[in-house]
């Protein structure tokens, strides 16, 4: 009893205290002008407005069709309404020598509110318990805003609707557009159109207002401008140098600058698109990872919408067998985490001994660094300035938040620190993988410095050995804070699940490590089986992965309650996939992959996986900036959310492909040259698994 004390304190001081250290920073430079807002009401001159609408039939119904309604799909669990935005925010009449314009507002309504009519002498109560619903309608409501919680909880927002113990509409809010005229509050506005509302008990909260040109101008968007016209001159100059030389001139490319032809699009392109292999290289590796990017991209499409129509809909569909390939798709995560280990000691083992690691140690880590640098900053550049003006829309204060995390929190992420330093305001919150995987990659010679030592004893027993540790601390853990086991467990939990557990280098280590153990089996060990042998070994791999993928299902429903399961499972499934994937790539390299090989291999991979780290980057951002922009909730169904996972990834790739030629290709080169004028390296063959390029950089 006293070891389990002492055990839950000291993980709790060392462990829990460095999570929970987040810095809060006060916002410079706020995405949306909150000093127009204030700066343009006028009491009286509303006054004035509001009589010149009512006098004015047609300007009368703009801002009431712009305005206020009952949110559609209601019983289906919708409970907003975004009015019309685009409408609202482009009114703008001079009528009676007054500049009429208008203002799109969003405010928050309770459903349960008791009306007093003092003419009457009465009060009416709308209770939701008259609404006469089923029980199974009511059931799937209260576990739809349990999910909504959950995923508030993901997302860092706070919501503070919480559902009545035997009523899930009890505390209900709905949120709904109003426009009013801008000089004018809402409670100015609401009573003065109508009558005295709030004197009747008409109870709201303003949630927040928009004006047109609300966006300022920012330093951030003048660096922007200026760093891509500079980048443009110098494509522009180099593509001309490079056609000039190696085309019209007809010059050997190995006789012409390289620095010249750095920037060229000619040249980066076609080393974008050359498909040929080398030697050495794991042909699987690129299905792979392709395919982890492309699932990545797919469970986003459908966690990443805020409002639907029908949520009960999407929540049932949510809860069943049938979606299953969504609600399992966080394991592909650790895919990376395998990979990344995998090719930290693949790469390493017969290019350099323990003594030139040690020698060398500081262009490991800088390799590693600088090859990610590039389209990292530009996706916090971007996500900090363009995003916020490339679109707009009813519900743009959730692009605003991003905007405003990456202004404050930047250099957190370039420093991939943001998962202890301020977990719960990320900027790019994806990258919250890529800290915790340069966090394993900067700690990894403390276990390759004795596998590349030459002594396979030593080798297997330093693997096995940070394996076992990694997993007996990590569970240790993981058992002491009882976390859920899924993200909408236990929704008062959700901060402390995915701050503590789900963003924590501990907890999220073993894949690679198990990635680090089968990098070393492919290199030393080569597999032999008979026919009989490769069908049970593959029917091994699929029970294991198939296994891994339904357990998903029961702890996903809302009667699952079961502790010890949830520690079991936060502790083993992510090395157990990680299992997964190393005895695939095993087979798959020893030449009994079969069709899967074959498969894996294939050339349509290849440019893909090139493009993985930059999609993983940019298609977050990319989908808040079209969800955000819709201007109502859209309608769920498979169907439509698959087409709109096709859009979402070619815009991606498309995005990532113009900024690989026009960046990250020209940054490689010039790394390149800086750190190969230091003097001699060890010697080692520039492979396609490098640990330095593409692969490592996807996750």
């Amino acid at each position: 009893m006293h070891f389990k004390l002492f055990l839950s304190l000291f993980v709790n001081v060392v462990v829990i205290n460095l999570v929970k250290g987040s810095i809060v920073l006060p916002v410079r430079n706020e995405a949306f002008n909150k000093d127009l807002y204030e700066e343009v009401l006028d009491a009286e001159l509303c006054d004035q407005q509001i009589q010149i609408i009512r006098n004015n039939t047609l300007i009368s119904l703009f801002f009431a069709d712009a305005g206020m309604r009952v949110p559609r799909g209601f019983l289906e669990g919708n409970t907003m309404d975004m009015g019309n935005y685009h409408q609202c925010i482009g009114l703008n009449q001079n009528i009676a020598d007054t500049e009429l314009q208008g203002k799109y507002c969003m405010i928050r309504v309770p459903l349960n509110q008791t009306f007093v009519t003092p003419w009457m002498n009465s009060e009416t109560n709308f209770n939701p318990n008259n609404l006469r619903l089923d029980g199974e309608t009511i059931k799937s409501l209260r576990e739809f805003y349990a999910m909504k919680n959950g995923m508030n909880a993901l997302t860092g927002a706070v919501d503070v609707d919480r559902l009545a113990p035997n009523n899930p509409l009890a505390s209900l809010t709905f949120r709904l557009a109003v426009c009013v005229p801008k000089p004018c509050t809402t409670e100015q506005a609401i009573n003065s159109f109508a009558f005295n509302m709030t004197a009747v008990g008409f109870q709201y909260d303003d949630d927040f207002c928009r004006l047109p040109d609300d966006k300022p101008w920012v330093p951030g968007d003048t660096v922007i401008v200026v760093l891509f016209s500079i980048i443009g001159l110098l494509t522009v100059v180099s593509t001309s140098y490079d056609i000039w030389h190696t085309i019209i001139l007809e010059k050997d490319p190995k006789t012409v600058s390289v620095i010249g032809r750095c920037f060229s699009v000619y040249t980066n392109g076609r080393r974008v698109m050359n498909f040929q292999s080398s030697p050495n290289s794991i042909e699987c590796l690129d299905g792979i990872r392709a395919m982890a990017m492309i699932w990545v991209v797919l469970g986003h499409t459908f966690s990443s919408v805020a409002f639907f129509q029908n949520p009960l809909d999407a929540f049932t569909w949510a809860s069943s067998w049938q979606s299953l390939w969504i609600t399992s798709a966080t394991v592909t995560v650790d895919t990376f985490f395998t990979l990344s280990g995998f090719l930290v000691v693949y790469t390493a083992l017969g290019k350099f001994n323990s003594m030139q690691l040690l020698k060398n140690i500081h262009l490991f880590w800088l390799n590693r660094l600088l090859r990610m640098f590039p389209l990292l900053a530009v996706v916090v550049l971007f996500e900090a300035t363009y995003l916020h003006r490339m679109a707009d829309g009813p519900v743009w204060e959730m692009v605003e938040d991003q905007v405003n995390r990456c202004r404050t929190y930047w250099w957190s992420t370039l420093l991939h620190m943001q998962n202890y330093m301020n977990p719960t305001f990320t900027c790019v919150g994806q990258t919250w993988y890529l800290a915790i995987d340069v966090q394993l990659h900067i700690l990894s010679p403390i276990v390759l410095f004795w596998v590349l030592m030459g002594k396979q004893r030593i080798a297997w027993a330093a693997l096995l050995s940070v394996l076992a540790a990694v997993l007996t601390a990590s569970t240790t853990y993981i058992f002491i804070k009882e976390f859920p086991s899924t993200m909408m467990g236990q929704p008062d939990r959700m901060f402390d699940y995915i701050v503590n557990y789900y963003m924590n280098t501990l907890t999220r280590a073993s894949p690679f490590f198990v990635g680090m153990l089968f990098g070393y089996i492919v290199k030393t060990k080569k597999l032999e089986m008979s026919k009989i042998g490769t069908v049970c070994y593959w029917a091994a791999c699929f029970t294991l992965s198939t296994f891994i993928i339904y357990t998903s299902y029961p702890i996903s429903q809302a009667d699952w309650d079961n502790q010890v399961a949830d520690s079991l499972y936060n502790s083993f499934i992510r090395p157990l996939w990680g299992l997964f994937i190393g005895c695939m790539i095993f087979a798959c390299f020893n030449g009994y992959g079969g069709p899967i090989n074959w498969f894996l291999s294939l050339s349509v991979w290849k440019l893909q996986s090139r493009m993985s780290y930059g999609i993983y980057l940019f298609h977050y951002g990319l989908m808040n900036a079209v969800n955000f922009s819709a201007i109502t909730p859209p309608y769920f169904s498979v169907k439509s959310y698959v087409f709109k996972f096709l859009a979402h990834y070619s815009l991606s790739f498309a995005v990532t492909f113009f900024l690989v030629v026009l960046i990250d290709a020209p940054c490689s080169t010039l790394f390149k040259i800086l750190l190969g004028g230091g003097g001699k390296k060890p010697h080692r063959k520039e492979i396609d698994e490098d640990p330095t390029k593409d692969i490592e950089k996807t996750s």
